[in-house]
């Protein structure tokens, strides 16, 4: 029989698991919608924070396994399945930062503009919206299971929501200028934030700290 303080454990991390699998969830729909219409409308910045989600999945997909592990009493060090995660994430988003800096300049040289961002607003506007609620809610459940695994991982999505700004002032400021190289740079300060990401993922597969944490927190914890 589960004491009154086991059962609240079980219930914060069945709470960080669902967490996790909304990440999940939520960046494919991101990913699928975002590549759909910044290509559509030829919106470099929008297609490239589409891709950025999908590589998110993977590294959701790691983060809650780990929940899952850490929620039967598992040890935090990270196990094969986490670190060939971080491995693939880590990867695939200087795969996603080269390709982005390679078109942004090819988009530079073209003057490409795009033939509207108004869909990178409603993306934007939607996504900083989740990204804030998913942030309190993980410190919530982070702070109260005192894991910094689960506070880090919080802290890293800030990342997306900076991407989500990004995406923002970049799909804003077309609309209102009409000024084409904005779209570009957006799609620059994408793939600047998607190497950091990168960076940050294969250093966590080493079992390195990573400066995404809360408060130093991260460490060598997954």
């Amino acid at each position: 029989m589960f004491c009154p303080t086991m059962l609240k454990l079980r219930e914060l991390y069945r709470t960080a698991a669902l967490l996790a699998l909304i990440t999940i969830y939520y960046n494919i729909a991101e990913g699928v919608i975002s590549v759909w219409f910044g290509a559509a409308d030829e919106t470099l910045s929008l297609f490239g924070f589409g891709l950025d989600s999908f590589v998110e999945v993977i590294s959701g997909i790691g983060i809650w396994h780990m929940v899952r592990r850490l929620g039967h009493g598992e040890t935090a060090d990270r196990d094969p399945f986490e670190r060939r995660a971080l491995q693939i994430t880590g990867g695939g988003f200087y795969l996603l930062a080269g390709g982005l800096v390679a078109t942004a300049l090819v988009s530079f040289f073209e003057h490409h503009r795009p033939v509207t961002t108004k869909w990178g607003i409603v993306v934007s506007l939607i996504s900083i919206v989740a990204m804030q609620a998913l942030i309190h809610y993980k410190v919530k459940v982070g702070t109260a299971l005192n894991s910094p695994a689960i506070l880090a991982d919080a802290a890293c999505t800030r990342t997306c929501l900076h991407l989500s700004v990004v995406l923002l002032l970049a799909s804003v400021g077309y609309t209102l200028t009409g000024i084409g190289s904005l779209d570009a740079i957006g799609s620059l300060l994408i793939a600047g934030l998607s190497f950091r990401e990168g960076r940050e993922a294969l250093q966590k597969a080493r079992g390195l700290a990573c400066s995404c944490s809360c408060s130093g927190s991260c460490g060598t914890a997954p």
